[in-house]
């Protein structure tokens, strides 16, 4: 069986056409995964990554909130599948001693494994979806 590969969030860009991507790029940043999201979801990852801190909780620092004062911890978030070009994530958690796995969209799997510090994974058979990275122009360069 094919490890996991870890991912990290490069960036969220607009696209050509103005929609909102999530940009995954594996540890040698040579692949990318664009996963497209809503604007409020681009929004949810992209405010952990630029450092800014809301006044009042958001739903991902609730949610992060609520995993750690039940004794909780995220261990990790997966890009799991991709079905009629909808990605599809899992959460694994470690609660008591045991394994929670949770279905999530992608977006909200990113946004809580972005303010918990967790690892982001992609489940090896999307590897086909990814591009290499130096085709993907963003508007950081």
């Amino acid at each position: 069986m094919l490890e996991m590969l870890e991912m990290k969030v490069k960036s969220v860009v607009v696209s050509p056409t103005g929609e909102f991507l999530v940009l995954l790029v594996d540890q040698e940043e040579t692949k990318v995964l664009p996963i497209m999201v809503g604007a409020l979801e681009a929004n949810n990852i992209a405010m952990p990554l630029q450092g800014i801190k809301p006044p009042r909780p958001m739903t991902h620092d609730l949610l992060k909130s609520v995993i750690e004062n039940m004794g909780g911890k995220l261990e990790k978030v997966v890009i799991t599948d991709i079905r009629d070009n909808t990605y599809y994530a899992e959460i694994y958690i470690t609660l008591d001693g045991k394994d929670i796995v949770l279905d999530s969209r992608p977006s909200d799997a990113i946004a809580l494994a972005l303010r918990c510090g967790a690892p982001i994974y992609m489940k090896p058979r999307l590897v086909e979806f990814t591009y290499d990275l130096p085709d993907i122009k963003t508007e950081e360069e």
